[in-house]
């Protein structure tokens, strides 16, 4: 949803963004010229060795991530890349407290720490970003299609308040998935083929090089699958590339350039009976409807970065145009764009003789969407029902300072101020419902604080809490509201929440742990439930007057054995357990109830042995004890499930990997998510609501990296 920005808040952001570049460049003479000359050798032999100014080695994006308060993670790609990963469920399967459940296709809910708990469809309460640039539209909303797992190097949560380090302040955080360079690569080159079940074939390449100041990589991705279930055909192509160039010492830029073709056909919703007893069906509306999503994705986003005596500033700018045909209930056919700029500065220098690290940032992003629909017949457009305009701005600045007030505790503030609008027009003109123009405009405002505290005893151990506010603006998704009979927008108010969590994470010896308790007290959050499911109509949303999340994320691993068969092999395993405790506080309607859609535990153990001749297999169990709630009157559960999944490989000396994926190995039938309803008890012959679990399957692929 975007549109170019106003030619005034362009001419402003940019006036913002020069500010701040003058006050480093300031702090930057003010220095002593025999620092700079040492941080800039430093600088220099780092990126040569592994990263480069614009996008640090994958060693410091770890460190950078660590060094947050609060909870977060780090995935180094080389997790994910021997083995079949098609979709972000199987890159964030491991990290705790990110629930992700796939639906169909690449189609999947993500959520984090009940964001967008109830929705059931794409994102909402989450920022996604690429490079550490948004990918998310000017309204909020977001996509997870142009994400290709295979052409990663690494992946941060930010969970929460704690994505302020982006600007980020939703409840979920934000989620950066991080590209390689050439600097950062695997290999200059790499051809991988793979497939397996459901007719799947998939074949990558990449290709990059320096030479001298310049850099660049290519990378490509070419899935083509009948998938699980009928009418559920996935074609996607998805080609990234960057080109750096290194302008002067401690100057360097990067453009990012991005295409994403999607072609996915919808198997709708089944009823429970379906979903446990014949998974494999399509919802007949979703066949005579022949609906279906297809997305066209352009992006472009430079970064600048300069190297300071004091920090470093990084400007980034972006723009997305997105292409949508999405024949549903009706045909819904999108064309939007959205553009942006972000200056950031993050730097460390003495306050009294402390260490202080800082980070200031502003982003302005906007954008225009023309939303039309048509009668669906059978996937073809017929009479035009609605023609509007949907359009999103969004000015925020923020600022974040860890002050070491001791040599092992450091005070974390920080706060961001933003200013968002949303202004939709109806341009009428059809009969029908529909037939009158009409317009609409609203302006959400606001400051989100943190306050946080960091104990490091040890260099490998952390122990942290904080309080964070966050605020989550509606997407036109939440405000333009249709059923049968009518498109309107519906004024809801911002979604607002404070979060309290503690946690600790660490290595000692054999033992490594991430964990951390939370508690959300939200009003006005955001919740969803389906009009009528079985149709594919976008849910209505209201503001529900009081809810809590709380939970626990944890993740534990031990290194069982070393030299198991004196080969340099070892056995690890790990747990992850994911609890979610999601309720409506007093509400008028659900009283006390749980919110619908997410289950309370979800659990995952895994065992891998590995030696150093390159065998390595990996057992895992993914079981959730008792299914979740399908309606927040609580009146409809669905049962639990285990899944037994089996991965093995063998990495070879010259760079060639072979891999074996088995997954649901007992061929367990489930409930993988679900669209949820306000009262399934009330839904005659029970709510069609239901996205079975895939089945039975096996993957398998070749890597050549050289």
């Amino acid at each position: 949803m975007s549109a170019p920005l106003p030619r005034l808040a362009v001419s402003c952001t940019l006036a913002a963004g020069v500010s701040l570049l003058a006050i480093c460049l300031a702090m930057n003479r003010a220095a002593a010229q025999e620092t700079a000359a040492a941080t800039l050798a430093e600088l220099s032999v780092e990126g040569v060795a592994a990263g480069s100014l614009t996008v640090p080695s994958v060693t410091a994006q770890r460190a950078a991530v660590n060094a947050t308060v609060g909870s977060v993670a780090f995935v180094d790609a080389s997790a994910f890349q021997t083995r079949y990963a098609n979709t972000l469920r199987d890159t964030l399967k491991e990290v705790p407290g990110v629930y992700v459940q796939e639906r169909y296709g690449q189609e999947l809910r993500i959520s984090v720490r009940g964001s967008g708990i109830s929705r059931g469809f794409h994102l909402r309460g989450l920022e996604l970003l690429q490079d550490g640039i948004p990918l998310n539209l000017a309204d909020g909303s977001g996509d997870f299609y142009q994400i290709d797992p295979l052409s990663l190097r690494s992946i941060e949560v930010y969970k929460g308040g704690n994505a302020l380090t982006f600007g980020a302040t939703t409840l979920g955080g934000a989620i950066n998935f991080v590209t390689p360079t050439a600097y950062t690569a695997f290999a200059p080159n790499i051809l991988r083929i793979d497939g397996g079940a459901f007719n799947t074939i998939r074949e990558n390449f990449q290709a990059s090089r320096i030479s001298g100041p310049a850099d660049f990589l290519i990378n490509g991705t070419i899935t083509n699958s009948d998938s699980y279930r009928n009418h559920e055909t996935q074609r996607t192509q998805n080609f990234n590339a960057n080109l750096g160039y290194q302008l002067a010492p401690g100057v360097e830029t990067r453009f990012f350039a991005g295409i994403y073709l999607t072609d996915q056909k919808l198997p709708g919703t089944l009823s429970l009976f379906n979903a446990l007893n014949n998974p494999t069906l399509a919802n007949p509306t979703a066949i005579s409807g022949n609906q279906s999503r297809k997305v066209e994705t352009e992006r472009i986003a430079n970064r600048t970065s300069f190297a300071l005596d004091v920090g470093k500033l990084d400007i980034d700018t972006w723009a997305i145009h997105k292409s949508l045909y999405h024949p549903i209930f009706q045909v819904i056919d999108q064309d939007g764009w959205t553009y942006g700029i972000a200056p950031r500065w993050a730097g460390s220098f003495d306050v009294g003789g402390f260490r202080n690290d800082t980070i200031l940032g502003l982003r302005a992003f906007a954008g225009q969407n023309s939303a039309l629909q048509f009668v669906n017949n059978g996937g073809q457009r017929g009479a035009q029902t609605l023609r509007s305009v949907q359009s999103a701005s969004n000015y925020e600045a923020y600022g974040e300072n860890r002050f070491w007030f001791l040599p092992d505790v450091a005070l974390m503030t920080g706060a961001k101020a933003f200013s968002s609008n949303r202004t939709y027009s109806n341009k009428g003109g059809f009969t029908g419902a529909n037939a009158r123009a009409s317009f609409a405009d609203e302006t959400y405002q606001g400051i989100n604080p943190k306050l946080g505290l960091l104990w490091q005893p040890l260099p490998e151990i952390q122990v942290f809490g904080d309080v964070t506010g966050s605020r989550d603006v509606p997407d036109f998704t939440d405000l333009v509201q249709t059923n049968t009979l009518n498109t309107t927008f519906v004024p809801l108010r911002a979604q607002r929440a404070v979060t309290y969590e503690a946690g600790t994470r660490g290595r000692i010896d054999r033992l490594s742990w991430d964990v951390t308790l939370y508690r959300s007290e939200i009003r006005d959050e955001l919740i969803n439930f389906s009009i009528n499911p079985g149709l594919n109509i976008p849910a209505a949303t209201f503001n529900a007057p009081r809810t809590r999340h709380q939970g626990v994320e944890a993740a534990v691993s031990l290194d069982l054995a070393r030299d198991l068969f004196g080969q340099g092999d070892g056995l690890v395993v790990s747990q992850i357990w994911t609890h979610n405790d999601f309720r409506f506080v007093g509400d008028p309607v659900f009283a006390n109830n749980r919110i619908a859609g997410i289950p309370d535990d979800v659990l995952r153990t895994v065992m891998t042995y590995r030696n150093r001749e390159g065998f390595h297999i990996s057992p895992s169990l993914d079981w959730v004890p008792r299914g979740a709630f399908a309606d927040h009157a609580n009146t409809l559960q669905v049962p639990g499930y285990a899944v037994l999944n089996l991965a093995a490989g063998f990495d070879f000396a010259n760079g060639v990997s072979l891999f074996v994926d088995a997954r649901n190995l007992t061929d367990a039938r489930y409930v993988s998510d679900i669209s949820v309803v306000t009262n399934a008890a009330a839904v005659a012959g029970g709510p069609v609501a239901f996205y079975p679990g895939v089945g039975r399957s096996v993957f398998g692929g070749v890597r050549a990296a050289f």
